[in-house]
Parts: structure tokens; sequence; C-alpha cells
């Protein structure tokens, strides 16, 4: 059985600020020892669900985040980015059974953690066929293009709930819960515990009650914080402008809307 791990920081356990998610700022020290513990933790109860191979996404900013030196080693490790328009599922493929996301994130303009976001600040807002969206919603639909369902998802109380909205039935772990400019998180230990435990028992779910249908068509509104943002990326082709922020763009490829965000988040 092979499994994908999707890891991002902001939705870790203790992590609360911006200086914290960025290998720049020596706060971040923490917060990558603590989103290696539970990747490693997600990997161990893949394995103890029967997976025999591992990959991992190191999802984050600069995707140098987690120590490999303390995977499993049935483990392989994605580090920095190919810029392939799958981004967050790089590699992902028909062969494997299941995508586990670490560390995810409420998505921009909620108020489920201080740090939410959908792929880079200067996005105020994106919608999929009217929904807002975050970067769960975007890489369930990616995984989906390949039949691949997410089994498991642990971050913030947010995402958790949103997550469980589209997919009735997944299981998901919230280690931290967002309070205006502050988190309420669970203990380090505690989190990778649940996440371990969490990650077996998904993986002995039925998958296919898991899986997304893809829609028949796309039409993506992005909202920038800046109109200047918004009149540089109304070049892309096939977008429009239809406000001052914010652009828009039809398909009825998924993939396009991917080979999109490449370019103009």
């Amino acid at each position: 059985m092979k499994i994908y791990v999707s890891a991002d920081i902001e939705g870790v356990t203790g992590v609360t600020h911006w200086d914290e998610t960025e290998l720049s700022k020596s706060d971040s020290q923490a917060a990558c020892e603590q989103l290696t513990r539970e990747v490693v933790a997600a990997c161990e109860g893949a394995l103890a669900a029967g997976a025999t191979e591992l990959l991992v996404n190191d999802a984050h900013d600069t995707g140098r985040n987690i120590s490999a030196a303390e995977l499993p080693r049935p483990a392989r490790l994605i580090r920095g980015w190919s810029e392939h328009p799958l981004l967050m599922v790089q590699e992902l493929d028909a062969s494997y059974h299941g995508v586990l996301m670490i560390g995810y994130h409420s998505r921009a303009g909620s108020g489920g953690s201080p740090l939410a976001h959908t792929l880079v600040p200067r996005l105020a807002e994106l919608r999929l066929n009217g929904r807002a969206v975050g970067e769960y919603h975007l890489y369930v639909l990616a995984a989906a293009l390949h039949e691949v369902p997410v089994m498991f998802l642990a971050g913030d109380r947010g995402i958790c709930e949103e997550a469980e909205q589209l997919q009735p039935g997944l299981t998901t772990v919230a280690v931290q819960e967002g309070m205006g400019d502050s988190t309420i998180s669970l203990h380090p230990e505690l989190a990778r515990e649940r996440i371990r435990e969490g990650v077996e028992r998904a993986l002995a779910a039925d998958r296919d009650s898991l899986k997304i249908t893809l829609p028949d068509e796309f039409l993506v509104e992005i909202r920038y914080r800046t109109q200047q943002e918004a009149y540089k990326q109304s070049f892309y082709p096939g977008a429009e402008l239809i406000d001052p922020h914010t652009l828009r763009f039809h398909t009825t490829d998924y993939f396009e809307v991917l080979r999109l965000l490449i370019f103009v988040a």
C-alpha cells in the first residue's frame, strides 16, 4: 500500500505567529521540529496500517522544513518546489492508496486561525464555483484527478470542520484552534499520539466512500489584497478582471485551475 503525505506548518500544534513559519527567523526551529514529529507520527500510523511505501511532500514555504533523518526508512521526501501545478501533492498518481494531510490550516477570509491564508498572503480570498476555498479544498480535488482520496487530515479546528463537510466520514485531528490572534493547542506529544492513532484508523476505513467527484466545470474567482496585483494577473490567458481587485477564470478541466494558480497566485 502506497501512502502520500502532504505537510504544511501553520496547522501544526503550537504554531501561532508568522515568524514561526519562516526558516529565516529563529522562532521557526521549534515549529519545524514539531512538524517533523507530526509527520513521523502519520508515517508510523500508516506503517502500522500496512503501508509499504511512503512519499512525504514538505509543502510549506521553501519546502525545507522537515528533518529527513527523523522519518521512517520506508519514507521518501520531496524537498523544495518543482513548480509542477500539483504543488502540494506533487508526484501523486493513481498508484497511491490515499493522501494524508498534516499541518493544514484555515483558508483566507476565515477566522479559524491567526495564520489563515490560501497559498500566499496577497490573496484575500479564492472562490471555486462560488465557494470560498483553501489549500485543503484545492488539493483534495487535485488528488481526485487521479481518483485518490484524502483519507486523513490534521490541522486547526477550522480546516478540520471544513474538510468534514466536504468529505463526510473523513478522519481528522484538530491539534489547535484559533482565537483572534492566538491559538489554543494540544500538548505536542498528545497531538502526535492522536495523529498516529487517527491515521491507522483512517487507513482501515472504506477509501471509496471518501472519493470526490470532480464538477463538470470550474469558475475561479481570486480576490487580491491590492488592485495592482489583480491588474497584473488579469493578463493570464483566459482570465478577466471583473472588479479592481478580482480575477475570474472559467474552465472544464481542473488541471487548468492548478496551472492558473502557478502563475497568478
